[in-house]
């Protein structure tokens, strides 16, 4: 009996295909794509998700091209595909940085930075960084996780390999994500914007009425703790919205 081995080339060229859509997604993607995961592990869950696709997608994908310039290509435009909607995910979570910068100024706490690993280690407020560790823990926690996944493998009936790229459609998904991610996040600190209008305006005519009153030095200290615990009795509501803005943007890339 003799076994043939003309599987292989065509084997391994669809793997490839899949690994190189599906890795570049995960390297951008929230909660499973953050820089504070090792990249081996993440190399590591990529080459395995690749492998669970592999057999769903074989029947979707070209056969393997005759020339090597053509298999260039294909990989090439699977790449900017998943790197595109790996991009656009990332844009969808922003919402969490935007909330809390607005959030420190409005409570007078912008100048408290630290590093945010979840945007590559740059210095951003500390109330964006810890809405945006809370909503990595909260994609895990309810799941979302899996429609991200699934959205990975709805991509391949929205984008198809052998289809060109519409990078007009890309550049205007892009620029809904970002401003839908801005709306929310302002939504998200919209209590906190009342909060400071109202909070400053009081200040000012406290000022106008007592001029030998040190307003600042009463202001500085109310203005943080009223802040803070409005902080706190906002922060399920906050967080529920912004949960649900994640979870409507990641149902526009599903089939």
């Amino acid at each position: 009996m003799t076994i043939g081995l003309d599987w292989l080339p065509q084997t391994a060229f669809l793997y490839l295909i899949v690994f190189a859509r599906v890795g570049s997604m995960l390297m951008l993607m929230p909660a499973l794509g953050e820089t504070s995961i090792p990249a081996r592990m993440r190399l590591s869950f990529a080459l395995v998700f690749s492998l669970v696709l592999y057999p769903l997608l074989s029947g979707q994908l070209p056969a393997l091209p005759d020339e090597l310039m053509a298999i260039v290509v294909l990989l090439v435009h699977e790449i900017i595909i998943g790197l595109m909607l790996g991009a656009l995910m990332r844009f969808f979570v922003s919402a969490a940085q935007v909330a809390g910068s607005i959030i420190a100024f409005q409570i007078g706490l912008s100048a408290a930075m630290m590093a945010d690993p979840n945007q590559g280690g740059v210095q951003g407020a500390v109330f964006g960084t810890f809405l945006s560790f809370l909503g990595v823990a909260l994609i895990f926690a309810t799941d979302l996780h899996h429609m991200a996944l699934s959205a990975i493998y709805d991509s391949y009936s929205v984008f198809s390999p052998t289809d060109p790229l519409m990078a007009g459609d890309a550049a205007q998904a892009a620029i809904r994500a970002v401003t839908g991610a801005f709306t929310v996040g302002v939504q998200m600190a919209a209590p906190f914007i009342v909060f400071g209008l109202i909070f400053n305006l009081g200040m000012g005519i406290l000022s106008r009425l007592m001029p030998a009153l040190q307003v600042y030095f009463m202001a500085m200290p109310a203005n943080i703790g009223v802040g803070l615990i409005l902080f706190a009795l906002l922060l399920a509501m906050m967080m529920g919205w912004y949960l649900t803005h994640f979870e409507a943007e990641l149902a526009t890339l599903r089939v």
